[in-house]
């Protein structure tokens, strides 16, 4: 099966892993419902019978990877910035700074962004960080949109249906320009949609294709101003991929001009346009005076980067910069008795874990696997490292979103335990090492030591951290060849559709985009799943 078509569907069984079964604290098999094979016997499907919904198969897809742990599963992580009070501006659980939201106040007509990096490029279709949406999206904006809440909008589409089971319509919004002053045409829309779905579209091959998972294609539609999506099966979440995935741009623009040229500068609908770019320095802009909308509050806009959260700090402070990410716990009181800043805090979508690649030892061991997830003292993580602004998980689907399995916990800390499955799996003895960004997420290399030095007591096995770039950590898992990757890593993973296929297919399933597993029974679930209709 092609990539694409399995994209759509998560997963045929394209990769087998031999697992054995999950054990409870206790030592004793779980029963788990039956998805995975024990040493004993294998449970009869009145055990354990098939979902009926699509929500039942993403649940039980959570309890399967719950039991087999190819990841230690850390915490939710909270988005906390730090913001003047010369702005008016609430944090959004999806980790967007959206300019257009930032209200400056009195005489003040500029905003300063002050980012742990900055972008990876341009170019809108041809990056996956979160930093880099937060540059590109005051520029570009999609088809639909979503409010602070999470709630889907409108946004370059006044309306959509679903037409048939592999069909849906968006109706485009009139009187829209582009910052190089052409008009948004159907033609644009539809070829931003293939550039991203099909890799012989606009001279790219795009890293989000797996974000519009299921999408096969796009066309405008006969006589009025709308485009058709194509898709392979129901795709029972479409409208939630176009809220949250695809920026739109101008078909002759891009057509026109290269790689270098698309990365360095930018042509987009939103309400502000490109002033100034250098890299890895800032980037500046100005309002767009033309925007469909109510022209953006600010009349200027800069974004620039501070690697160090003590640096970005430091700058909030003393007014170089008009709101901060990731304010780390020991610096909070700092900026809330502050006479001119403050605190903005969130629960984001994004979960932070350590991927175990499963055909690698010592984590080919599943029994070796749970053991890591037994040794740490998470709540104690949680408590200590990030002062509370996070939440504990267990599964890859945070809580609120579809598919979440309320009957999954966190795994306990039980060091007995972690020892005994060590002996188990055959890996007494074993030397790990934890790759892991330093200030790309919310305290990640205290977390990262705090997992090392929990794992480092056990008895059986020795660990150590090993502090990476982000950019060259990241480029290694995004090759799509897990030989070069670590076999033990941090890392952090947003989902903004708020549904549970768009962490598992991509992270967890055989030929995800950035799997670390595979296992016939998740890539079954998933493949059932997404056959199924859902509530949009």
């Amino acid at each position: 099966m092609e990539r694409r078509k399995f994209l759509t569907l998560a997963g045929t069984a394209a990769g087998t892993a031999a697992l054995a079964g999950c054990s409870s604290g206790d030592g004793t098999p779980t029963d788990g419902g039956g998805d995975t094979a024990t040493d004993t016997e294998e449970p009869t499907a009145t055990e354990r019978p098939e979902p009926e919904t699509r929500e039942g198969y993403l649940q039980r897809a959570n309890l399967v990877l719950n039991e087999e742990a190819p990841w230690i599963f850390l915490n939710r992580q909270y988005s906390v910035y730090g913001k003047s009070t010369d702005i008016a501006w609430q944090a959004r659980r999806d980790e967007r700074i959206d300019a257009y939201a930032i209200e400056p106040q009195g005489s003040k007509s500029s905003v300063t962004i002050t980012q742990s990096q900055l972008d990876s490029g341009l170019d809108p279709h041809d990056h996956r960080e979160t930093p880099t949406d937060n540059i590109v999206l005051q520029a570009y904006e999609g088809l639909l949109s979503r409010d602070r809440e999470g709630r889907v909008t409108n946004q370059l589409a006044t309306g959509y249906e679903r037409v048939e089971a592999g069909q849906v319509r968006f109706q485009l919004r009139s009187g829209v320009s582009f910052h190089s002053g052409d008009s948004l045409t159907k033609q644009d829309v539809a070829f931003s949609i293939n550039r991203i779905v099909q890799s012989d579209v606009g001279g790219l091959e795009s890293p989000q294709s797996d974000q519009l998972a299921g999408v096969t294609g796009a066309e405008p539609a006969d006589g009025d101003s709308a485009v058709v999506v194509s898709s392979d099966g129901i795709n029972p979440i479409v409208f939630a991929l176009f809220a949250s995935y695809c920026d739109v741009m101008n078909r002759s623009w891009v057509e026109s001009n290269d790689t270098a040229y698309i990365n360095s500068h930018m042509n987009g609908t939103g309400p502000f346009m490109l002033d100034n770019y250098e890299q890895d320095v800032e980037i500046s802009y100005e309002s767009y005076d033309d925007y469909y909308m109510d022209a953006a509050p600010a009349d200027s806009l800069t974004i620039q980067a501070a690697g160090e959260a003590s640096t970005r700090v430091n700058q909030l402070l003393s007014g170089e910069t008009d709101l901060i990410v990731n304010v780390p716990p020991q610096n909070i009181s700092q900026v809330q008795n502050s006479e001119d800043s403050e605190i903005s805090a969130v629960p984001s979508t994004r979960i932070i874990y350590n991927a175990m690649i499963y055909n690698r030892e010592p984590f080919d061991s599943p029994q070796f696997r749970q053991a890591m997830n037994y040794a740490i003292d998470l709540e104690s993580i949680i408590s200590n490292v990030l002062s509370g602004f996070a939440d504990q998980t267990g599964q890859p689907t945070l809580e609120g979103f579809v598919g979440h399995n309320g009957d999954v916990d966190p795994y306990p800390y039980d060091v007995e335990e972690a020892e005994r499955l060590v002996e188990e799996s055959g890996y007494a003895g074993a030397e790990i090492e934890l790759h892991t960004p330093n200030g790309r997420y919310l305290k990640d290399l205290e977390i990262a030591q705090a997992v090392v030095g929990y794992i480092d007591e056990l008895e059986n096995v020795s660990a150590e951290v090993q502090q990476r770039d982000f950019g060259n950590l990241a480029g290694e898992l995004l090759d799509g060849d897990l030989s070069t990757s670590p076999a033990f890593y941090l890392i952090g993973w947003g989902n903004a559709t708020f549904d549970a296929s768009q962490t598992i297919i991509p992270l967890l399933t055989s030929d995800g985009a950035l799997t670390s597993y595979s296992n016939d029974r998740v890539d079954e679930l998933m493949n059932e799943a997404q056959s199924m209709g859902g509530e949009n």
